[in-house]
């Protein structure tokens, strides 16, 4: 390959859209760096094996966070794909775009051109939406989004028992509705998971101005005076450079992001100086504003013997397995979140606060351990924590781990939030609809009741939900915690972007994997210099009586 011009940084959700949407522009050479390797085989292809990735080395960094204050000194994990798709490669397979009202916050919070009218057509553009709300979800992109079969009945109850105690439900919450009780969606495709890696970068790959190179572990940028020429990396044991004629582009985590502009001198200056690392730019919001979503799990015993629970052995494991092998369907063909709710926790509350993702089997997320015997469990939090963290360096070695706190419950409200949500789920579990199925409740159980017993609960039990983001905040220029601007230009050098969840101002109601890939999607129009693609006019649906009632 000739001169290259873009350096992309990270093979994730972002960097993969990227890759595609670059070298659509045959003068480009793009050159796509990955610290991991490939993502063949049934452990991240297979929907349903989803816990496994995870909780691989060969797929995962391996990040925790330090010892939480507010959660009595816990270490929660913080995994991040180190693989090609990144942590589309490891995730959960959820695809939720996030509420029109996240993207008119993260408008009026300094990043003009993000409005949901704005981004609405990045999404269209992005995805191949399978039984999404016509005209508003896109049918002709990369992304391919499906609903699964709901084969277990308990998907209709949960939906059933949310219409019963009074909320809405919504036929797309993708679409102009997300506030109500309904399927769930999840980037899966004719039985695989349809990553990033799956659904831009092979693609990518088979244009001849796009390499890839894995095994790549990025060290630093590299600069001629204020202007990034390239890319400093380790592989094999050997420190190897790449030079970009154009442009730098980090793609590599909310994590990764703002380490790597820390390592280059791109950071708040004393903490940079007090390393010995020379400061570049003086840019205090360099991993601060580190977000996330916390949730718990609400489990009930099921008195009928048709959960996920009977398939809790190696024979069914191996028949579900083989199965999918030879044909790509059965139950191991889906990530078994079918039915889903984003309601509000109290009037006065414009859009939805609070995510559900309802799961037919009592089980922790990293599926090593099974509940007693028949249950389901719902997955529950609230969506818009005041809390703040941040990622800082603990060294100037770039393969010291980096110390993450992300000061989850910091603020009373927080507190006050997961009381809420546990108690209103506990309304839901109670509806008609559950009868027939509905034994006691595991989780956090029928003794635990008041305000304090529950905050015992939640310290003990509340995990991430995995969405890191916030660490290279987008923003006006002129704002001194803001990283980068509006088209993702790293603020006070030249030639340096970033393009992943790390610059979004504020958490999106939801998983982040969709938000994310949208930011890969429109940052590679400013990269090209092409006009943004005409805002959407769709008004979204917002509850006629919110400031009265919470449902």
């Amino acid at each position: 390959m000739s001169e290259i011009t873009h350096i992309i940084i990270g093979a994730g959700s972002a960097g993969c859209a990227l890759a595609l949407r670059l070298s659509e522009e045959p003068q480009n050479r793009i050159l796509v760096l990955e610290a991991g390797g490939s993502d063949v085989g049934p452990f991240i292809q297979m929907p349903a094996a989803l816990s496994y990735p995870m909780n691989m080395a060969r797929y995962d960094w391996g990040f925790q966070s330090d010892p939480e204050p507010h959660l009595g000194g816990r270490r929660l994990a913080t995994p991040r794909g180190r693989v090609i798709g990144g942590s589309s490669s490891i995730n959960g397979m959820v695809y939720v775009r996030g509420h029109a009202r996240d993207f008119d916050t993260w408008a009026e919070m300094g990043a003009r051109g993000w409005s949901y009218a704005d981004v609405a057509p990045y999404y269209e553009r992005m995805e191949t939406s399978h039984g999404g709300e016509a005209g508003v979800r896109g049918t002709s992109g990369p992304l391919h989004v499906t609903r699964g079969t709901k084969w277990n009945p308990l998907y209709q109850a949960f939906i059933e028992a949310g219409r019963q105690a009074g909320y809405e439900t919504t036929e797309d919450y993708n679409g102009l509705k997300q506030e109500g009780f309904g399927d769930m969606e999840m980037t899966v495709w004719r039985g695989r998971r349809w990553s990033a890696a799956n659904a831009y970068l092979k693609p990518a790959l088979k244009r001849p101005n796009v390499s890839l190179i894995t095994g790549a572990n990025a060290r630093r940028i590299l600069f001629d005076g204020r202007r990034a020429t390239g890319v400093e990396y380790e592989r094999g044991g050997r420190n190897e450079t790449a030079h970009a004629a154009r442009e730098v582009i980090l793609a590599a985590s909310s994590i990764n992001s703002p380490r790597l502009l820390m390592l280059s001198g791109i950071g708040a200056g004393e903490a940079l100086q007090s390393l010995g690392i020379e400061v570049l730019a003086d840019r205090p919001g360099v991993g601060a504003n580190l977000q996330d979503h916390l949730e718990l799990y609400i489990q009930q015993t099921c008195i009928q013997p048709i959960t996920l629970y009977k398939y809790w052995n190696l024979f069914s494991k191996a028949l579900i397995g083989a199965r999918w092998l030879f044909t790509g369907t059965g139950l191991g063909g889906s990530n078994h979140f079918e039915s889903c709710a984003f309601i509000r926790s109290r009037a006065g509350v414009e859009y939805p606060d609070i995510q559900y993702h309802f799961l037919p089997f009592a089980v922790r997320y990293d599926g090593k351990a099974a509940a007693e015997g028949h249950g389901f469990q719902a997955h529950v939090g609230p969506m818009r924590s005041k809390s703040r963290g941040r990622v800082a360096l603990t060294s100037p070695d770039p393969q010291a781990a980096p110390s993450i706190l992300f000061n989850y419950m910091s603020e009373p409200e927080d507190w006050e939030d997961f009381r809420t949500a546990i108690r209103l789920t506990r309304e839901i579990f109670a509806q008609e609809a559950f009868a027939p199925y509905r034994g006691h409740e595991i989780q956090p159980g029928a003794d635990v009741c008041s305000d304090a017993e529950l905050d015992d609960f939640i310290r003990a039990h509340v995990e991430s939900a995995y969405h890191p983001c916030g660490t290279c905040r987008m923003g006006d220029p002129n704002d001194r915690h803001a990283v980068v601007d509006p088209e993702g230009r790293v603020i006070g050098v030249q030639g340096l972007r970033v393009a992943d969840s790390s610059i979004f101002p504020q958490i999106t109601n939801g998983n982040l994997n969709a938000p994310s890939i949208m930011v890969g999607e429109k940052i590679a129009d400013h990269i090209l210099g092409r006009d943004p693609l005409p805002p959407s006019t769709r008004q979204p649906w917002i509850h006629p009586d919110w400031r009265a009632s919470q449902r």
